[in-house]
């Protein structure tokens, strides 16, 4: 897709092997490459680094939620239990 002259040009992805410092980043950062990619505002290299960067991000985002996922069997016995929600003293009274 060409890209428009009055659409300003998406920021180079960084270096597709780069760990992000958070999930909350790594999740931030593949939305910016989705809307990029999306807005069609990356010439074909830049497309191509911003698949590879993105594989990564979704990559390290499962893998620390299944991290997280393990830590929650292992506090709940090997269960994973629905969460309980407990109504507000307030909502009792009458």
């Amino acid at each position: 897709m060409a890209r428009l002259d009055n659409m300003p040009a998406a920021k180079p992805a960084r270096n597709p092997d780069q760990a992000p410092a958070s999930y909350e980043e790594a999740l931030t950062e593949l939305e910016q490459i989705v809307q990029a990619m999306e807005a069609g505002q990356l010439s074909l290299d830049d497309t191509l680094s911003a698949y590879k960067r993105g594989n990564f991000l979704l990559q390290f985002c499962r893998g620390k939620l299944q991290a997280v996922e393990q830590q929650v069997q292992v506090l709940d016995g090997e269960q994973l239990k629905p969460l309980r929600v407990e109504p507000d003293e307030e909502d009792d009274r009458v």
